[in-house]
């Protein structure tokens, strides 16, 4: 009781911190939810395609081109990349197709010719690469027995001609998904923040040197005390993810009560536990009050940026992704944008969610793993 109780004293004087984070995770996840209307169906038609052709205009090129823009919007984006990539996050566009040099020849030659694409994760770029696909699936077998391009080029277009009107309808609060995977995703970042600063600072009042050293000579095992602390740690960490869901309720609104919302709790609840581990470890590590808050903005910030918190992980770059991957807070945002989408709850479709939890939970056994060698360490110095 002595250690919980010397606990609750520190986190009383620092509970501001708890606040600040809190307002600003309600301020953020207000202004995001303020600028959608909900919503409980979502229909897709044209969807919006930028076409970047790096060939001449001419026979299957032209025809696959104007294919495309017959079945899209083609929007109005200035002729670069990084115009292309803000037209993609800022949601002008859905789908992008880059045309490769010489496609009109090697793919008469049939070499299949690859078209690089660029997307957004959503049921209208989908519908695009479906759209896309079945021209390209219907060029590749009519080009095995006829030569003539003319020809060619008429039968595809008289085969794709003869379709139904096609319409993507999913019976997902689509709006909602995405505002609730909003908030978790920016939550991730609060939490960290809130439990590295907060334990941390804790941490460095037991782990200064006079109390360090009637630790040591105390007949209390190390792993004792650890253990203490860490629990205190869960305690504070429970409040904290419960303060978080119950303004998740107010804010996300239906979605939350449905099995969706559950999911994103289990989630969140698993980066929680994590979130703790890391700053029980760091806390171990850190002697000095002064070191706290560069720690804390490292971890939450850096974390944040690299994981897809405040940019969506499919317009990070490749390097920045595979990076990524050596960071919990990867998998928890993972898991948020998955939910966004799934529309069939099953088994099947939780198995790679549960993965992406379990590697969480992993990097949650080996924080506390190193805590100990570390605590360890310090105990025999």
């Amino acid at each position: 009781m002595t250690v919980f109780k010397t606990f609750l004293k520190i986190l009383n004087k620092n509970k501001f911190v708890v606040i600040l984070y809190t307002v600003l995770l309600l301020v953020f996840g207000a202004t995001n939810m303020s600028a959608n209307q909900s919503s409980t169906t979502f229909t897709a038609s044209k969807p919006n395609i930028l076409i970047v052709n790096n060939d001449e205009e001419a026979g299957i090129t032209k025809n696959f081109i104007k294919y495309i823009k017959e079945n899209s919007k083609t929007p109005e984006v200035k002729d670069n990349e990084e115009a292309r990539n803000d037209a993609l996050f800022y949601e002008d566009a859905d789908y992008i197709v880059y045309i490769p040099k010489n496609y009109n020849k090697d793919f008469l030659d049939g070499k299949n010719p690859e078209i690089e694409i660029k997307r957004k994760d959503s049921y209208n770029s989908a519908f695009a690469e479906m759209m896309i696909k079945r021209y390209i699936s219907v060029a590749s077998l009519y080009r095995k027995g006829i030569e003539s391009e003319d020809e060619l080029i008429e039968k595809i277009n008289e085969t794709l001609s003869k379709h139904v009107d096609a319409q993507v309808v999913t019976k997902l609060d689509t709006t909602g998904l995405a505002k609730a995977s909003y908030y978790f995703n920016f939550a991730s970042y609060s939490i960290l923040a809130c439990l590295v600063y907060v334990i941390c600072l804790i941490l460095s009042v037991f782990n200064s040197e006079k109390v360090r050293k009637r630790n040591i000579i105390s007949s209390t095992d190390y792993k004792i005390i650890n253990r203490k602390l860490l629990l205190s740690n869960c305690v504070y960490s429970a409040i904290v993810w419960a303060l978080y869901v119950i303004a998740g309720f107010i804010l996300v609104g239906n979605v939350m009560w449905s099995v969706h919302g559950i999911i994103y709790l289990i989630n969140s609840l698993v980066f929680t536990i994590c979130a703790t581990t890391i700053a029980f470890m760091f806390g171990n590590i850190i002697t000095g009050k002064g070191a706290v808050t560069a720690i804390m903005n490292i971890v939450s910030l850096g974390s944040s940026f690299m994981c897809g918190v405040f940019v969506p992980q499919s317009m990070l770059p490749d390097v920045v992704i595979k990076i990524a991957h050596i960071l919990p807070t990867y998998y928890y945002v993972r898991v948020n944008e998955a939910v966004a989408t799934l529309e069939n709850v099953n088994l099947e479709t939780l198995k790679p969610l549960m993965v992406d939890m379990g590697i969480v939970l992993a990097f949650s056994l080996a924080f506390i793993v190193m805590s100990n060698i570390v605590a360890n360490k310090k105990r025999k110095i």
